[in-house]
This record gives structure tokens, sequence and C-alpha cells, in this order.
């Protein structure tokens, strides 16, 4: 007997599923988005005015290490080579980031070997603190006050709305130091992006004889009795419509201007000063180097506080935030049939690739297991 799911979301994380689920056979998906589009926030869109492939929520580069999720994106799209790299404005000059050997010899007028550099980064760093707490702890005790102030404190404030003081030591791990020339800001094995953009992906992933797309329609938990399963997207406590209160998250704001030639030569930009009041700006024409364009289109980006009405972007996931994603997590156990998956509905930071890999992992589990002892979380949000 074929069995009917309903997928809330039509982003990486609901496509996969979708589509994994949809290839056996044994199941009919109904995938609900809510906006008029697929893809989520990782949503393309080919610019009219100046033929610029636009990523609408902020830049996507893909990037894995995972074999795997590279062969499953590679089959829904060709993919153009492409090596993030990103400029960083400060009080003292621009310079490259991740910091790197160039960045630390240019920022303190040195030419010093791997070696040489690593050395005085650690003489830089706070001994007196032994073990970091907060972000600005692990900053100030691995790099120092100078890197810090430069490159992080004032950026740090304005992408999360809180004193870094407040931001767990685990975020500064995402940006490295190397100590060579390496100015790739990722170290995956696999980069790019696709020559058609993110949306034409999930379409193609989608395209299955068992999968319906129904677009501009959310999904009513209310509704949830009529499907054998349900895998939800959408942030965890809109689902018990924020009965128990409010996840807190970021959200991101841009403000569009056009131009003609090279804007400011590189696809991102960040502005690391606090007095800036943009994180970064982004020009998207960059992000297609296969392509050739007259205009260019760019957007100054500002994060701010998601209030009800606003796109979530990152989970800000505070100490109070993580005590009320408990109390959500217990009411989730009792729930059946029901499976909360990506970003939102784990409350977790994650790049697409982790959101595909998660997807393509918990799929198979399903498949391996009776629909009674289905997971209720792609992956544990604590």
């Amino acid at each position: 007997m074929t069995k009917k799911i309903a997928i809330a979301g039509a982003g990486f994380a609901g496509a996969v599923v979708a589509r994994e689920l949809a290839e056996t056979g044994k199941y009919k998906i109904v995938v609900f988005e809510s906006r008029p589009h697929l893809a989520g926030n990782c949503h393309t869109e080919r610019d009219a005015p100046t033929g610029v492939m636009v990523h609408q929520y902020g830049p996507h580069i893909f990037h894995t290490s995972r074999e795997d999720v590279w062969a499953y994106v590679n089959r829904f799209a060709k993919f153009g080579p492409y090596t993030n790299r990103v400029k960083a404005v400060t009080n003292r000059g621009v310079f490259s980031l991740p910091i790197n050997l160039l960045t630390i010899n240019q920022f303190f007028g040195k030419t010093f070997n791997p070696e040489e550099a690593r050395e005085f980064i650690g003489s830089l760093g706070d001994s007196s603190i032994e073990d970091p707490k907060t972000f600005e702890d692990q900053a100030l005790k691995f790099l120092g006050r100078d890197l810090y102030d430069a490159f992080f404190y004032g950026y740090t404030k304005k992408q999360w709305g809180v004193e870094p003081t407040e931001l767990p030591a685990s975020i500064l791990s995402r940006l490295p130091v190397r100590f060579n020339y390496d100015d790739n800001y990722y170290t995956s094995r696999y980069q790019g992006i696709p020559l058609e953009g993110y949306t034409a992906i999930v379409e193609k992933i989608l395209d299955h004889e068992n999968i319906e797309v129904q677009l501009g329609e959310k999904f009513d938990p209310a509704f949830k009795d009529q499907f054998d399963h349900v895998f939800w997207s959408g942030p965890i406590d809109a689902y018990y419509n924020f009965e128990l209160g409010r996840l807190q998250y970021r959200s991101l704001q841009f403000e569009r201007f056009d131009a003609t030639g090279d804007h400011q030569g590189n696809p991102v930009i960040n502005y690391c000063e606090a007095k800036v009041p943009y994180t970064r700006i982004t020009e998207h024409k960059h992000f297609a180097p296969w392509e050739q364009h007259e205009k260019t289109v760019c957007f100054k980006e500002y994060s701010k506080l998601a209030e009800p009405h606003d796109t979530p972007y990152y989970p800000l996931r505070l100490q109070k935030d993580k005590e009320l994603l408990r109390e959500y997590m217990d009411r989730i156990q009792g729930e059946p049939n029901i499976t909360f998956i990506g970003r939102l509905g784990t409350y977790r930071y994650l790049d697409m690739h982790v959101v595909i890999g998660e997807s393509l992992d918990l799929a198979k589990t399903c498949l391996e297991k009776s629909q009674s002892e289905w997971p209720k979380f792609s992956a544990s949000p604590l």
C-alpha cells in the first residue's frame, strides 16, 4: 500500500528527503512551500535588467568533503569551479580572510615564514584565559587584542546583535587562522557554484512522478492526520504556533544598488568596523566568473534580530534559547509521525552540504526501519 507523506518546505532538506522516498515507489509525496518559489533561502534567479544570476537571500557557495553529497548534487546540475576568497575592510586597510600568512605579514608589517608567524601569534594570545567560554575569550586567547579588534569585534557584534561576550566560544571555530598563504575561505575537498543556480537543482530533484509540489501553500499542522508521516523543515517553534515562546533568530536585510563594470573587484567584502552599519557588500556577477556582464548587481547586507514577519536565517542559540528548545524537544517526543529536518527544523546553523548530507542519511535510516521507528529529528538539535 502506497503511503502519503507531507513535507513542509521546498528547500534542500525537504527536496532531498522527498526524492529519496519517492524513488522507492512506496510513497506519494506532497511538498508544501509557503513561498512562490523553490529552494528556500538558496533561491537564485536571473536578474532581468542585467542578466546576472542573483542569490536572492544572500550568496551561497557550495562546498563539501563528502563524496556522496558532491555526487548527489552533480546528478542534477553542472557546477562551475569557484574558490571563495573573502576580503575584509578594517581600520588598518583591506586584508584577506580567513586570517592567513599574508594577512598576518601585511597587518603587522612583517615578513614571517609559517613557523615564525605561528610563534608570533602565539605570543599575542592572552595566556591568562585557560578555558574560553565566550567568543571574545576564544579570540583573545588565540589571536590577541589587535587582530580581534580589527577583524572580529565589530563584525561579530553587527552580525549577531549582541556583545561577543554573550556568544559561545564555538562560533569562532568556523574562522580558522592559517599559517600559509592559502586564502580559500573553505578547506572542503569539493567547491563550486551551479551554472544555472540553486533553484534549478531543487526543481530537478523534485521532478518525479511520485512528488507533487504546491507553491504558495503553507502546511498547516492541523492537517497532519491526513498523512502517514510529516517532515517539517520550518521553524521548530512555528509547528506549535509558538505556544511555549519564540526561539530567537537573526534575519538579514539587503540594500541593492546597480553599477556599470566592476564595482568592488571581489564577490564578498566584509566591513569589520562597528561604525559601518552593514556587515558586507556582495557583488553577484563575480559568483559566476564564467559569465560576462557589462552591468553589475551589488547588495549591502544588514543583520537584525528576526521579528515575527521576518525571514529567519541564523539561530541565535543563546542560553535562554537552548532552554526553550529543550521544552519543545520534550513536547515533540510525544508527537507521532513527525520528523523535524534542516536548519530551522533542528534550530542549528547548517550549510547546504550539511543539510543535504543529513537528509540523505535520514532517508536511508527511514527506508531501513519501520515507519514507527523513524527519527524525530534529522540530527539532534542539542
